[in-house]
């Protein structure tokens, strides 16, 4: 199993002024402690609820990946996840490929319908009906794969037109580089992920097995191998969880088929306390 740092949150000790030399410093000491992946989420705003109110310190995704790109060597880096109507898919698909130039290989895609519409409101971004998304995730996924794939050519889209699908440099990660699909949704998500991701992201609970179960029967349905779809699972860690109680936890999403659990600090004030649970925990997850 691997393991990978998902920052949520950015309301640090040191506030601003130390942020980014914070941050800096958590990446290379997860890269350094075994950590194989390092997330954030593509948000504007804080969500409220555990992880604090809107008002809290969030940094926008991109930038923010491209600095951690300059701060590690080895991670896989990439959003967990991007609303698909936050971007231009053709420029969403640029921005990956830059970023994977840049840091040698390591860039993902992490995407989803988006859900956050009070976020998008504020902001003045398109936020259509569900249905409408959902349409809109699955262009945005064949967008990226062609150029990914350095097809070019024009795509003539219900919602996206593109005259040239170029992408110059292409960036080193072969195939292409990583895309995941997040959500849970059973009709639409996973038959999605079925059809064109590497890898599916769940919420790490019971219902785990159930999801999984609905994935195989897509992947049959379309003719896909299951064992070529890496199923990952995310939680969050509190101050409450000792070593042991994660290890159970992250074991158990093991036993339920899930090879790669990121994992989230919420109400630490040092974002390496995160880092220094999930070291703790590694070498009775990584080989099991």
């Amino acid at each position: 199993m691997e393991l990978g740092l998902h920052v949520a949150d950015f309301t640090w000790d040191g506030g601003v002024p130390e942020l980014g030399g914070r941050l800096a410093d958590t990446a290379r000491h997860a890269e350094a402690s075994g950590i194989a992946r390092i997330t954030v989420m593509d948000h504007y705003r804080q969500l409220g609820g555990d992880l604090g109110p809107a008002e809290n310190a969030m940094l926008e995704a991109y930038t923010t990946l491209g600095f951690l790109a300059a701060h590690t060597e080895r991670v896989l880096l990439h959003t967990l996840v991007t609303g698909v109507v936050y971007h231009r898919p053709g420029v969403l698909a640029k921005q990956i490929s830059t970023l994977d130039v840049l840091s040698g290989g390591r860039a993902g895609l992490g995407i989803g319908a988006a859900w956050y519409e009070a976020e998008a409101r504020g902001l003045g971004l398109p936020f259509p009906p569900v249905a409408e998304r959902f349409e809109r995730l699955e262009e945005t996924l064949r967008i990226c794969l062609r150029m990914w794939g350095g097809e070019g050519g024009p795509f003539e889209g219900e919602h996206y037109r593109l005259e040239n699908l170029l992408d110059s440099p292409r960036g080193p990660s072969e195939p292409r580089p990583y895309l995941m699909i997040g959500g849970m949704g059973e009709r639409k998500t996973l038959r999605l992920v079925a059809e064109y991701a590497d890898a599916c992201n769940l919420f790490g609970g019971p219902e785990v097995p159930h999801k999984l179960d609905v994935l195989a029967r897509h992947c049959e349905e379309v003719g896909r191998p299951y064992e070529e779809i890496e199923k990952t699972a995310t939680i969050s860690l509190t101050p409450g969880v000792d070593r042991d109680e994660l290890v159970k936890r992250l074991l158990e999403l093991r036993g339920s088929g899930i090879t790669v659990v990121y994992v989230f600090g919420q109400g630490f004030a040092d974002p390496r306390t995160t880092v220094d649970r999930l070291a703790a925990a590694l070498p009775e997850v990584a080989d099991a």
